[in-house]
């Protein structure tokens, strides 16, 4: 038998400590909160896209009552992005959550949302920042692939 270990590394910021581009990501993604439509589940969950052309992309999740019809906020935001600038790579996405009027501790995309991002990395050949943006402290993963290092891989691109 042989044993495998597989890593994760995420730093964790206070937002005061955060660059101002990065910070004004996470705001942004707060603010697309307050627009996502989630009269099902009460979760807002709102995101940031910046483009390498300084573009930010904001976007939010949108149910639908004939589960799983809706969408979560970072496909949203990355397949719009995809569609109006298909030639610009990603370099940052900030999550953030809200339920009950109040931002959440601690949000993370989903097992499809991370496999979107993994492939957005392999179309631009280039890792996506990705900030985990809570009440607290902003926890940042360098690359998609630190948070699905056993993810399908997208042959021949």
């Amino acid at each position: 038998m042989e044993e495998i270990i597989v890593e994760t590394r995420i730093k964790t910021y206070p937002l005061a400590e955060l660059p101002d581009e990065l910070k004004e990501l996470a705001r942004l993604s707060l603010e697309a909160t307050c627009d996502a439509y989630a009269p099902y589940s009460k979760f807002q969950v709102g995101v940031a896209v910046l483009l390498e052309n300084g573009v930010i992309v904001t976007g939010n999740n949108q149910e639908n009552i004939a589960y799983p019809s809706g969408l979560c906020a970072e496909r949203v935001a990355l397949f719009y992005a995809g569609a109006q600038y298909p030639d610009v790579a990603v370099r940052a996405i900030a999550v953030a959550a809200q339920t009950g009027g109040e931002q959440v501790e601690m949000i993370t995309p989903c097992g499809a949302c991370r496999q979107v991002l993994l492939e957005t990395e392999a179309r631009y050949k280039y890792p996506v920042k990705i900030l985990l943006c809570g009440r607290s402290q902003i926890y940042i993963a360098e690359s998609a692939a630190s948070l699905l290092p056993l993810s399908f891989k997208m042959v021949g691109l």
